[in-house]
């Protein structure tokens, strides 16, 4: 395999209220996507379903995050979701609710060995 590394994106989500990080890392995960349309796999000939797409999540609690749910929002490609510990945790005033940030780190890679279709 010849997996070459096209496209690296970032981005950044939060649950202000809720303390949901299934919903910060989506947003993170849209925040890196939502702002360019992918052309690069047609530009080599290669149907978008080919793109190989590696999702990255950081959050402060990293078991909390349904990866599933993250990886539902790619339009397409092969997709793998990792999740680790990072991203950011806002304790408010009154100490009983959590501000959630997630950080997103998004590679696509295409497998030049692979017949061009």
């Amino acid at each position: 395999m010849a997996k070459k590394r096209m496209v690296v994106e970032m981005g950044m989500g939060t649950d202000l209220q809720g303390q949901d990080y299934t919903k910060a890392a989506v947003r993170a995960l849209k925040d890196a996507l939502w702002h360019n349309s992918l052309t690069i796999a047609p530009a080599f000939g290669f149907d978008r379903e080919k793109m190989i797409i590696e999702v990255s999540i950081g959050v402060a609690k990293p078991d909390e995050v349904d990866k599933d749910v993250v990886k539902a929002v790619l339009p397409y490609g092969q997709a793998s979701v990792e999740v680790v510990e990072g991203g950011l945790d806002i304790l408010s005033d009154c100490k009983t609710k959590t501000t959630v940030i997630a950080n997103a780190g998004v590679v696509v890679y295409l497998d030049f060995a692979e017949d061009v279709a």
